[in-house]
């Protein structure tokens, strides 16, 4: 494959578009699919797409549809729906061998599933990979530099394709093999960008944001280790770098919701009205469920999913959270702690 490889987008959110826009600036053909006829039309007439990119001109070789079945011949599908959808998406598309790069961020509600589970059991002859990273969805489309995490189920061959057909001067992938730690990692930040936006809402200060981040990060990799991810894949661009971007700006949709909740909005006060999805509403009680099934403490996922559910007010969520016993930072400094006076910890 080359970089003019015909791609397929299914999504013409934000996130989506954006990265058709990344993909067609060489000049590649891209077919968008919008479940809109209006926004197809506009995306085919205007070169633009004004209610989830307003201001961003798009590249000509964006061919936008609404008939799912138009990109099913493509070698190279990115899915871009929100995650509550993506088994729909891939069913609508049918099975066939081809590259099938996944780009939601989150946990499908109900069953627990992680994107690759659900894609898997959809398209069992596809190829499958999981584009995640740190990347607000307005600066790919400027053309601003950006890298991400490709992780691919089928290794250095399918990494040498994909990332071919991928990369582009200011958008820079980065190969690993752990699709479970790639998801995570976006999943999981989402519902800490939610607690941090929290605290901006409530007024708490750079301190408590800071505190947050890293109490946040430790549950990220618990969660993470549990399902068998890795800590090097969760400490990179995919967990730790998505993470730091989403828990510190307004253009984070998940952080924007946060901080309309420390302000004393309602979950559903916050939603209402939004075009783009906050995956992170959707994600926070599924991941404190699986998190309290398996015996992982996730304190400040349970809280994000408390206050969602509307069960207490954000001042008394975080309340509670800093009413917690005090404890060891890190599992070596807890068994040094529980350690019998002169004998060495395990």
């Amino acid at each position: 494959m080359t970089s003019k490889t015909p791609i397929g987008v299914i999504g013409a959110g934000a996130w989506g578009t954006s990265l058709a826009a990344m993909l067609a600036s060489d000049g590649s053909p891209v077919t968008l699919w919008a479940r809109e006829p209006e926004l197809v039309a506009e995306i085919n007439r205007s070169h633009s797409n004004s209610p989830y990119l307003p201001g961003i001109a798009l590249p000509a070789p964006i061919t936008a549809t609404s008939t799912i079945a138009d990109l099913a011949a493509l070698p190279v599908l990115l899915v871009v729906t929100p995650a509550q959808f993506l088994a729909a998406s891939i069913a609508a598309l049918g099975d066939s061998p081809r590259d099938l790069v996944l780009c939601a961020k989150g946990i499908e509600a109900g069953s627990g599933r992680l994107m690759v589970d659900i894609a898997r059991e959809a398209a069992p002859s596809a190829a499958l990979a999981v584009l995640s990273g740190p990347t607000f969805a307005r600066e790919v489309a400027l053309g601003l530099p950006t890298a991400i995490t490709l992780a691919c189920a089928g290794g250095e061959a399918q990494w040498q394709r994909l990332s071919r057909v991928i990369a582009r001067p200011a958008f820079r992938p980065y190969y690993s093999d752990d699709l479970i730690g790639a998801e995570i990692g976006g999943a999981v930040k989402n519902v800490l960008a939610i607690a941090c936006g929290v605290v901006e809402g409530l007024g708490l200060g750079e301190n408590a944001r800071a505190a947050l981040i890293a109490r946040g990060f430790a549950e990220m990799l618990r969660f993470g280790e549990a399902l068998g991810a890795r800590a090097d894949t969760l400490s990179g661009l995919s967990g730790l770098g998505d993470l730091v971007l989403t828990c510190a700006s307004t253009a984070s949709r998940n952080y924007s919701l946060g901080k309309a909740l420390g302000e004393g909005m309602s979950a559903a006060e916050a939603l209402a009205g939004k075009l783009s999805v906050a995956e992170g509403a959707s994600t926070a009680p599924v991941l404190a469920g699986l998190a309290g099934a398996r015996g992982i403490a996730m304190p400040i996922a349970a809280a994000v999913a408390r206050l969602l559910a509307g069960e207490a007010p954000a001042s008394a969520v975080v309340a509670d959270l800093l009413a917690r016993p005090l404890k060891a930072e890190t599992a070596g400094a807890a068994r040094a702690v529980a350690a019998p006076h002169g004998s060495v910890p395990a």
